[in-house]
């Protein structure tokens, strides 16, 4: 079936080049698999003029082709991706957006967001993975029930693969695997490094049309390293209303504005927003203060995706293993809004 694609896809020629896509080299990636079909193209040319038309041609083509199946075409410009190419090949070809789950400190509920979030993507109807490379506290294995998941290695030609565990239809890879809990922060530099490039390169993603990088909290060498060896299309800051937290989101938007990071930053989600007892559901309470990070967000120009409250059953969902959003329509709506402007971000980013 990929090999049909491949055909397909040399029918369309560039008419810049005057070559078609196959010959151009502009297919880095393609799959069909489960009812979806799954291409990316990447252009030579930093906004390539032909690069919208080339996409839409080939989304009708493909789904003249293959008219069951929903089709998914994304385009990446300015030449190869900079991923390191070590003795592995790596095993990131079939992601087409990797978001970045970031927080200035800890204890904002990152990690709970992140699991909300790849759930809320999955509901869309998007194949979603979870790579957990918070090595200071690795907590998406509770969030998923997988606590005792043992990672199986499988040999695809000469190359070792980690399968990731599967639950709720997620595919999760988490440093929790390998470690005891009480081990987690013993993990300093070259260490932690190694075993969080072994995870992205080796683990067997598959095509993922989301892969969500729950980080650690702060800034420092283990998010540079992460940034150095995965694609990342936009990353998502969360944060709580308390000015000590925003003080703390500032110093996370300007490490990915650095000039030498340039990633894009979809938007600052407010967590812990405010807290409504079941009794009195008309009633707020502002426990961490209100607004800062809205605040801040206005006040840097950078979007504002969301506020979330303060829910018991997010709460108990996660040391359940079950995220509240599997469960609990009213915190799936607060979730939705906020998914749906990091994916309209990130495909803005695209064309």
């Amino acid at each position: 079936m990929e090999e049909k694609i491949r055909e397909l896809l040399s029918t369309i020629v560039h008419p810049e080049t005057g070559k078609n896509l196959v010959e151009s080299g502009f297919i880095e990636h393609t799959a069909a698999a489960g009812g979806k079909v799954t291409v990316v193209l990447r252009f030579t040319k930093s906004r390539d003029p032909f690069a919208v038309k080339i996409k839409n041609q080939a989304e009708e083509l493909l789904r003249g082709a293959f008219p069951g199946d929903e089709v998914l075409v994304v385009v990446k410009e300015g030449g190869a991706a900079p991923r390191p190419e070590p003795k592995l090949h790596t095993t990131t070809g079939g992601i087409a957006h990797v978001i970045a789950v970031a927080s200035g400190k800890g204890g904002v509920g990152k990690s709970t967001v992140t699991a909300n979030l790849a759930l809320t993507l999955r509901n869309m109807g998007y194949r979603v993975g979870v790579l957990d490379a918070d090595i200071y506290g690795p907590s998406q294995p509770k969030m998923f029930g997988c606590e005792g998941y043992l990672p199986e290695a499988v040999r695809e030609g000469d190359e070792d693969r980690i399968l990731p565990a599967e639950a709720m239809d997620i595919r999760l890879m988490s440093i929790g695997f390998f470690i005891k809990p009480t081990d987690a922060l013993l993990w300093r530099g070259a260490m932690a490094v190694s075993a969080l490039k072994q995870m992205i390169h080796q683990t067997r993603w598959g095509t993922l049309d989301f892969l969500l990088a729950d980080l650690p909290p702060g800034t420092g060498d283990v998010h540079l390293s992460i940034i150095g060896e995965l694609k990342i299309d936009a990353a998502v800051i969360v944060s709580t209303p308390q000015q000590v937290a925003v003080a703390d989101v500032v110093r996370g938007v300007e490490m990915f504005r650095n000039e030498n990071v340039r990633i894009p930053v979809a938007g600052i989600i407010e967590n812990m927003a405010w807290f409504t007892p079941a009794e009195l559901p008309q009633n707020r309470y502002y426990i961490f203060g209100r607004g800062g990070a809205r605040a801040y967000a206005e006040q840097s120009g950078v979007e504002f995706l969301g506020e979330i409250p303060i829910v018991q059953s997010i709460m108990e969902g996660s040391d359940e293993g079950r995220p509240a959003v599997e469960t609990q329509p009213l915190v799936e709506a607060c979730y939705r809004g906020i998914a749906e402007r990091i994916v309209a971000s990130v495909m803005k980013k695209e064309r």
